[in-house]
């Protein structure tokens, strides 16, 4: 299959490229600079993206955004979050369903920080949205999707959660106070953890290229954690104490009161409900055998 990817020198996007490639799949990246061989040169901020260079393939899968963490959260900031990710969107979606010959699925990215901090409640993909700054990016990212759907392209809203790899994301920035037995839980750890490894990431947006499902599909593990479970565990796997807890002061200063919130002090206790109705089989199912299987333990 010819597959359009965006974002695919991301940390999702290298993975998956790499795996889709194996596969026999013939990967073609959108690219914002002169294109070379297996590449399409996009410019979404000028609106510029050539429906003919997207004929012919069978799937589209939108993967780019500025990150979430990157930077502190300045008013500036949240506007480029914002619009790295309907910008983009809303172009791919609106291309795709101008094209003669349309891709049969286009796989878009959303997070599940659209359902807000939500404390103990489980969340599936039909439970409602929150009202955080997270959760209105993600409602307006899913939005301008709706143009390929509205044209009868199968969409797909890719609702990841934390992606864990030590080759970056959270994991990485964690790993080094852990391996010096510096890790802790973040305030009092009860904020829940909605992860996943990263072969179980490329493997269900895999899976979702075929599979009879449309829609918002949570990519979590069906095993979410708090924070003093995923502290606890980390731990044990490099073999080493994590007795420290971290204030909430000290990220605070660092990143500012809003992100910290957002990243490190709340959180969800998604279930990915969409995915194993779909019959998609985690490879790594908990979080112990995940870090295991990452951390090479």
């Amino acid at each position: 299959m010819k597959i359009i990817i965006s974002g695919a020198s991301g940390l999702i996007g290298k993975s998956l490229v790499t795996q889709l490639q194996q596969h026999g799949h013939d990967v073609v990246r959108l690219v914002r600079r002169a294109a070379s061989t297996g590449e399409i040169m996009w410019d979404p901020k000028a609106g510029v993206l050539s429906a003919s260079a997207l004929e012919g393939a069978g799937a589209v899968i939108h993967l780019s955004g500025a990150g979430i963490g990157d930077k502190r959260w300045t008013s500036s900031y949240k506007r480029e979050i914002l619009e790295s990710r309907t910008v983009t969107t809303n172009l791919l979606a609106t291309t795709i369903g101008s094209m003669n010959q349309k891709p049969s699925v286009f796989l878009s990215g959303s997070a599940i920080g659209i359902y807000g901090p939500r404390g103990e409640e489980q969340l599936t993909e039909v439970s409602t949205h929150g009202t955080s700054f997270l959760a209105d990016v993600c409602e307006q990212w899913e939005h301008e999707a709706k143009p390929a759907s509205d044209a009868g392209v199968r969409t797909v809203l890719l609702r990841t959660g934390i992606v864990l790899t030590p080759q970056g994301g959270a994991l990485k920035k964690q790993l080094p106070l852990f391996q010096l037995g510096l890790g802790g839980k973040f305030g009092n750890g009860k904020q829940w953890q909605s992860w996943i490894s990263i072969d179980d990431e490329v493997g269900a947006i895999e899976h979702l290229l075929t599979a009879n499902v449309s829609g918002a599909v949570n990519l979590t593990a069906p095993n979410p954690v708090t924070n003093a479970e995923f502290t606890s565990t980390l731990a044990r796997v490099v073999k080493r104490p994590a007795f420290l807890p971290i204030p909430p002061f000290a990220p605070k200063a660092i990143l500012g009161g809003e992100l910290a919130d957002a990243l490190l002090f709340t959180g969800q206790r998604v279930i990915p409900a969409a995915l194993n109705a779909s019959g998609y089989q985690f490879v790594h199912p908990t979080l112990e055998v995940a870090l295991r299987a990452l951390l090479k333990k």
